[in-house]
């Protein structure tokens, strides 16, 4: 294409715009510039909630808890007797007026120098405060004696509402459902939650070499271990994903499935095609169909990457528009140009709050070689040692093919974009796979 288009131009504002060469961190504001939020919704059981992504905000419709209860087992008593203490009085004598449990509440007044045995979780009987744990306590004939040790009044006591008041927003929208948040909603008492729709995501590999695994090798090609990937990767983040299988190397194929993909979902993956090889076809056919903001980026590995969108109509404006990702053919280029590039996208699409990875500091336990200009994302190995330092070494061959050592890896070693070669033990920043691949 010869001038900018409207996708293109946008992105032109972009500090460091290079559309041959983008910056990770440029080509990740580029893309996100392009996320229109899905707002349809629909309820869901709450058991079918986990990895959803909230539609609005929950409000808590209880006060949580729903009553001052005793924070661990013990004795309930006023906590103004602990007055006497102030006096020199070494030891505080209650008579135990009766018992409260978890769902059973002690229902009769408690008199003046009279306490409650209390267990976890009951509630505190009017007229007491403070709870002393039992084992600070000496029982003897129906009575209890304990020193002022730390006690305060009020001590080991929840107060109603301390978790959540009434009215007060328990969840907020945006946030992607975990297993806490499901035992939290049920504690409010919700059966349902209103969730986004999931995102639909067509994915393919291209190649005339591929074969997908059961199927017979002939000489000269190799299992298609790149959708495999996809699916698996795209099944952790629960949306919507169409497999469309492989395309061979056929300029109507391709242009053929791109537009069924962009007729059926919001956001297309393909994999092979966008490297300047003769019959890497998805970058012209990307341009055919539709508009192109970057074809290439200045990552390892993961250089070529083709973004931008397609139109079902087979041109720009006509049909059904969807975000497409032309990913390397390489199957680690594959994975981390996922990572670092599609995932943010579909997350915010998904309409989920960001959730950026962190990024944790170690020490390098090998020299590393790096090139100013790029962002690297090596695998490696990381552990803490016995001060509880974190460590990482590379796992073997850095190869965008060696899939093996992405395998043996458990995080990512970041090299940063002006970062040049480091030296063992020299700090580097990893990010784990634990909530990630």
């Amino acid at each position: 294409m010869t001038t900018l288009n409207h996708l293109d131009a946008r992105s032109a504002c972009i500090s460091q715009y290079d559309p041959q060469a983008l910056p990770v961190s440029a080509a990740q504001a580029i893309v996100l510039q392009w996320v229109t939020p899905l707002t349809a919704s629909e309820r869901v059981p709450l058991r079918e909630a986990l990895a959803r992504v909230l539609a609005a905000d929950m409000i808590s419709p209880i006060d949580v808890p729903a009553h001052d209860n005793a924070a661990m087992d013990g004795y309930a008593f006023d906590g103004a007797a602990l007055a006497a203490f102030a006096s020199g009085s070494t030891a505080l004598t209650l008579k135990v007026g009766g018992k409260a449990f978890a769902g059973h509440a002690f229902e009769g007044e408690v008199a003046q120098g009279q306490c409650v045995r209390i267990m976890t979780g009951a509630p505190m009987p009017a007229g007491c405060d403070t709870v002393v744990p039992q084992e600070s306590v000496q029982v003897q004939d129906g009575a209890i004696t304990f020193g002022p040790a730390a006690l305060e009044c009020g001590a080991n006591r929840r107060r109603r509402g301390e978790d959540l008041a009434r009215g007060g927003v328990a969840l907020a929208a945006g946030r992607v459902l975990r297993a806490s948040d499901i035992g939290l909603l049920a504690s409010l008492g919700c059966v349902e939650a209103d969730v986004r729709q999931r995102l639909r995501v067509a994915y393919f590999s291209t190649g005339d070499e591929l074969r997908s695994p059961g199927e017979a090798l002939e000489p000269g090609c190799i299992y298609d271990s790149n959708r495999y990937a996809l699916g698996a990767m795209l099944q952790r983040l629960n949306v919507e994903a169409i497999d469309l299988g492989v395309v061979r190397d056929d300029p109507a194929a391709l242009a053929a499935t791109l537009k069924l993909a962009a007729e059926t979902a919001d956001v297309v993956l393909t994999s092979g095609g966008v490297s300047v090889g003769e019959a890497d076809f998805t970058r012209t056919q990307l341009q055919a169909l539709g508009d192109v903001s970057f074809w290439s980026l200045a990552m390892r590995p993961g250089r070529p990457l083709a973004f931008g969108r397609i139109w079902s109509g087979g041109r720009p404006g006509a049909g059904r528009a969807a975000l497409l990702f032309g990913l390397p053919g390489n199957p680690v280029a594959t994975m981390v140009s996922f990572y670092q590039i599609v995932r943010p996208a579909l997350m915010a699409m998904a309409g989920a709050q960001p959730q950026p990875v962190p990024l944790v500091p170690a020490l390098s336990e090998a020299s590393i070689r790096k090139r100013a200009g790029r962002t690297e994302f090596q695998r490696g190995l990381a552990y803490r040692d016995s001060q509880g330092q974190w460590r990482v070494a590379p796992t073997g061959s850095q190869s965008s093919g060696a899939l093996s050592t992405m395998s043996e890896a458990n995080c990512f070693i970041v090299l940063a974009h002006e970062a040049t070669d480091l030296d063992a033990g020299d700090v580097v920043d990893i990010m784990l796979f634990d909530g990630l691949v």
